[in-house]
């Protein structure tokens, strides 16, 4: 009995043995014993000041690093503050782990300390699974079912409920890590087919999702499709796959109204790894009248309503990897001018629609290492940015594409520079969406983050408001009072600055980068460039 413990610190030390290393969360009274192994079993954990902010912690540190983001969470509310991360994370496809406490039971004995109707049914409403543990066997499994599925299957969070009374039981070590299964490889014949069709092609079109977005393939595409003539969009999770200045790549803006008349002017289009979503494209319909190929690992993706004449289930990664071997017909239908004529005028509908924020994007592109990783909230600075500032490697822009959540930016940069440290990491938010998470910066002052903060301050909920106008509707309740930023990042120990001028802006964001806690930047519309 001398290597039981509880089940609890077991799963702390099953966590670290499988390789995790950092456990986002706040502790209580029902999931203490989840604290028990922490120390002992060398992880390290982030003391969040509110769940939803360990949950968008969980998820930024999973995005920085590629490995799964863990949270400890406690009964009922812990877990209910978590869902909307857990969502956001199940929409963006991020490896999630949620661990949670859960009453022993609940259909006799009402009143109980946190209890709810059904909380494992809670969370089955943002995350491919939800369980609850009976036996400590069964704990371990649900762990290693996860980390399993994280490798292999479209990422996704899933929720574990382990019930207190099992928590504080005695039990054995997990079992010894199995490894870790790779995902479905596409067959051959799909591969030459795609060959074939690429080769007969004379404008073959690529578009490039986020499921296929790491600098091993980058460096691929950026030799493969000059070598094929093929031109290319990249969904704002791709950004930086394919180099900015790559002749025959239209970037990211896919969601532009014009992209539809561009892509139907392919006569193949391959889209791979992508959703082709409405936060995609901001339309139904794609636009294409050629054939079209998907390359998922999710089946659902290839049956959607862009009905796919070729539809291939497995690892778009590999699949690129293996395309790029193939022997390819170079195609000679796209024109390297009239992509930078595209790209030119969708840059200045982008400045027409929410206008002077491009020029701040240049200022601030301008000032940042390549190596920057960004976090951005839903605000109408990240809507420009997202298409105007080009990323030099994929993987470093991240943001609240799917469902949407206000609060995202501030935690989930605070998990991304916990995964990166030593690498450059910046918030970017709006001046309302920010309040969701405000008390985060706490945690990021506790870590010593150099974290440069930028808030973009409006003063009121402006895409809403435009919203209103463009329906008809009198703006109503898109103006709220604002704290003083500045005032309020500095009582929670943060350095905070108020650039006058675009010179201003870029000394404030070099010496924010060489901090010893993180800066808020405060920004507004008024600033001189």
């Amino acid at each position: 009995m001398s290597d039981h413990k509880p089940l609890g610190a077991q799963i702390s030390h099953m966590l670290k043995d499988r390789g995790v290393d950092v456990i986002f969360g706040i502790p209580g009274v029902h999931n203490q014993e989840l604290y028990r192994g922490i120390e002992e079993a060398g992880l390290r954990h982030v003391l969040a000041r509110h769940e939803q902010g360990a949950g968008f912690m969980a998820d930024g540190y999973a995005r920085a690093t590629g490995r799964p983001g863990v949270c400890y969470l406690i009964t009922g509310p812990g877990l209910c503050n978590a869902l909307t991360p857990l969502g956001q994370a199940f929409s963006d496809s991020v490896s999630v782990l949620a661990i949670a406490s859960c009453l022993d039971e609940t259909a006799a004995y009402r009143g109980q300390l946190h209890q709810m109707l059904d909380q494992a049914g809670a969370a089955a409403t943002v995350c491919d699974w939800s369980e609850t543990a009976a036996t400590a066997e069964a704990a371990f499994g649900l762990v290693d079912r996860a980390l399993a599925e994280f490798s292999s299957q479209r990422p996704r969070p899933k929720a574990l409920s382990v019930p207190i009374q099992l928590l504080e039981a005695q039990a054995p070590p997990a079992p010894a890590a199995l490894d870790a299964p790779r995902p479905a490889l596409a067959p051959d014949c799909d591969l030459a087919r795609v060959a074939e069709m690429i080769s007969a092609a004379d404008r073959p079109l690529f578009i490039f999702g986020g499921g296929v977005a790491d600098d091993a393939v980058a460096t691929l595409l950026n030799v493969a499709l000059p070598r094929w003539g093929a031109a290319s969009f990249l969904s704002y999770a791709a950004d930086g796959l394919v180099a900015p200045d790559a002749p025959l790549n239209f970037g990211t803006y896919l969601g532009r109204p014009g992209s539809a008349d561009v892509i139907a002017a392919a006569d193949l289009v391959v889209a791979v790894g992508t959703e082709l979503a409405e936060v995609d494209l901001w339309r139904r319909d794609l636009g294409h009248a050629a054939p079209l190929v998907r390359v998922d690992l999710d089946p659902q993706v290839l049956a959607d309503i862009h009905r796919a004449q070729v539809q291939i289930q497995g690892c778009g990664k590999d699949f690129l990897h293996r395309l790029a071997d193939a022997q390819i017909a170079p195609a000679t239908g796209w024109d390297a001018a009239d992509v930078a004529r595209h790209k030119a005028a969708w840059r200045r509908e982008t400045d027409l629609e929410r206008p002077g924020i491009v020029a701040i994007c240049d200022v601030l592109a301008d000032v940042l290492p390549d190596a920057t990783m960004y976090y951005s909230d839903m605000t109408q600075f990240a809507y420009v940015a997202k298409e105007v500032w080009s990323m030099t490697r994929p993987g470093h822009w991240h943001h609240p594409t799917g469902f949407g959540t206000l609060g995202y930016a501030l935690p989930a940069a605070i998990g991304g520079a916990v995964g990166r440290p030593g690498l450059p990491t910046v918030a970017i938010a709006g001046d309302y969406g920010f309040q969701y998470t405000i008390q985060e910066l706490g945690t990021a002052v506790e870590l010593g983050q150099p974290l440069p903060i930028l808030v973009w301050d409006n003063g009121k909920l402006k895409e809403i408001e435009d919203s209103m106008v463009g329906a008809q509707i009198a703006p109503n309740a898109v103006i709220a009072r604002n704290p003083d930023f500045c005032a309020l990042a500095r009582a929670y120990g943060c350095a905070a600055t108020s650039p006058a001028t675009g010179a201003d802006l870029k000394a404030a964001v070099s010496d924010a980068l060489a901090a010893d806690r993180p800066t808020v930047i405060h920004i507004t519309p008024a600033i001189a460039l």
